[in-house]
């Protein structure tokens, strides 16, 4: 398994990684669903596990369809190395661990995923791990101290009002004091957003999304460098992390066409948000490609292509926009996103429904807002739907 430096995204997302046995002639990388392996393995021509730079031991440690999958996900981000984990929180938790210590103080934006937001609230403050939360706004603006902070969080995409972090800038002040910067760009996918480019010590995604594409696997992606690589790595061996070699394999069939689906994604996704802006029931549209965003310069600065997701307010509120999403024919109502598939969700019955109504308010989510991952359809069927399913309403 070798990086080829391949100079094309697609190229490399196909041919990154893979573990080829002239003995067998195999194209693509074999499923090894070991969990144990000869060791010591005295082969002069074993494969070495490149988290250990030793002969592979135990698949909680390393395997080598995870590995094929790793180079192949470190070429897609232009990282030296990659690490894959059950899901997207251990990636996430991996990560934070591995920099931070009773004592430390993290500085993060405060829209965030419900579990990291979670995560930072309960379970890392119960270990001496304290978080401040800033805005997106402040955070872009550049209005913020790094003083006593070990680690500054961002998300390159916020759910479900899709915000925009500057990590440019962000990283550029961070990296005055040497504080890490790690992004959660799940939403964006490397092929919108390479974030240790934009200065990021870390890039973290939800491999269940864009990267395999497909909504059948959980698993999570790390990209860092050399001493972040080891010790996320520690982590996950410690924390048992690691996924199974079958979500590794279908990973990277996935990752094989994401530049392919990022390319169709991006592209449906600006027609319907052109259909939406003109749409009378709809009251607002969220979507980081909107010149009138207050976020469009941040995007235009940290992504090539705006992605796959839309947000939009419909003027009925809650009731208007449960009976739409009922009368939607294509789209599945169900979480997640990034499938080749179009998914539709009410935050507010699901990812966002715990948090009080008045707090939702202040993060820019009012009760009919519609979050719309839109698939790899034919935008006109996409969109011919939606206009069935609006004239439904009042």
């Amino acid at each position: 398994m070798e990086n080829k430096n391949y100079s094309g995204f697609n190229t490399r997302a196909v041919h990154g990684g893979e573990l080829k046995i002239p003995e067998f002639g195999n194209v693509t990388t074999p499923i090894f669903e070991n969990s144990t392996f000869v060791y010591p393995n005295y082969n002069s021509k074993a494969y070495m596990d490149h988290t250990s730079n030793l002969p592979y031991i135990y698949s909680r440690w390393g395997n080598p369809t995870l590995q094929a999958l790793e180079i192949k996900y470190s070429e897609l981000e232009n990282s030296r190395h990659g690490l894959s984990f059950s899901s997207g929180m251990s990636a996430i938790v991996s990560t934070v661990l591995s920099i931070c210590k009773k004592g430390d103080r993290i500085l993060s934006i405060s829209d965030l995923y419900g579990q990291t937001r979670s995560l930072f609230s309960k379970d890392a403050l119960e270990l001496g791990i304290e978080t401040d939360f800033i805005s997106i706004e402040k955070l872009n603006s550049e209005d913020f101290s790094t003083s006593g902070y070990s680690m500054i969080y961002l998300e390159s995409i916020t759910n479900p009002t899709l915000k925009v972090s500057n990590i440019k800038s962000t990283a550029k002040i961070a990296g005055e004091k040497e504080i890490p910067v790690v992004v959660d760009a799940t939403f964006a996918s490397p092929y919108n957003q390479k974030p240790l480019d934009l200065g990021a010590k870390v890039s973290i995604h939800s491999g269940t999304k864009y990267l395999a594409g497909h909504s059948d696997i959980v698993l999570g992606m790390v990209a860092a460098d050399e001493d972040l690589f080891h010790a996320i790595h520690a982590k996950r061996k410690v924390l048992g992390g690691t996924p199974d070699a079958m979500q590794a394999f279908l990973a990277s069939r996935g990752i094989k066409t994401l530049g392919l689906r990022m390319q169709k994604h991006n592209a449906n996704a600006g027609e319907i948000f052109r259909y939406l802006k003109q749409e009378k029931k709809v009251k607002k549209v969220f979507y980081p490609g909107d010149p009138d965003s207050p976020f469009y310069e941040a995007a235009r600065k940290n992504l090539s292509g705006y992605g796959g997701m839309i947000s939009f307010e419909l003027t009925g509120g809650i009731e208007a926009a449960r009976l739409f999403i009922k009368h939607l024919i294509i789209p599945s109502a169900a979480p997640s996103l990034g499938g080749v598939e179009s998914l539709v969700t009410l935050p507010v019955d699901t990812s966002h429904s715990t948090i009080p109504p008045n707090v939702r308010k202040t993060m820019g989510i009012e009760d009919g807002l519609v979050r719309f991952s839109t698939g790899i359809e034919d935008p006109e069927d996409l969109i011919s739907d939606m206009q069935n399913a609006f004239e439904v309403l009042n």
